[in-house]
């Protein structure tokens, strides 16, 4: 090599690693007041599920006390939360869901 040459290393590119966002359950409760006509329709209008899968998860959290929704980011699960309690709200029914951080 002479001394005009100019040894040139290849740059090494990084991409930054991003973390998936944190997913959230939501999760729906029994209550002996909410008529379960009521919760599949919530279930149909607000998580857009199918009337057989509204009913199935409906069962389950009659019978288990608690059944999982749906599992999506944090500001979904936050929305559809509000929005669904908002409608038994304004029915006067004490439907109950929370967003909880999945383990």
């Amino acid at each position: 090599m002479s001394d005009n040459d100019i040894a040139l290393k290849p740059k090494t590119k990084s991409k930054p690693k991003l973390d998936r966002p944190k997913l959230y359950k939501v999760i729906l409760f029994n209550d002996d007041y909410t008529p379960r006509e009521f919760v599949v329709m919530i279930l149909k209008v607000v998580f857009r599920m199918s009337e057989e899968t509204g009913y199935r998860v409906m069962m389950t959290a009659h019978k288990m006390g608690s059944s999982v929704v749906v599992v999506c980011t944090k500001d979904i699960a936050e929305t559809k939360v509000k929005e669904a309690m908002d409608y038994a709200k304004e029915a006067g029914f004490p439907l109950m869901l929370t967003a909880e951080p999945e383990e």
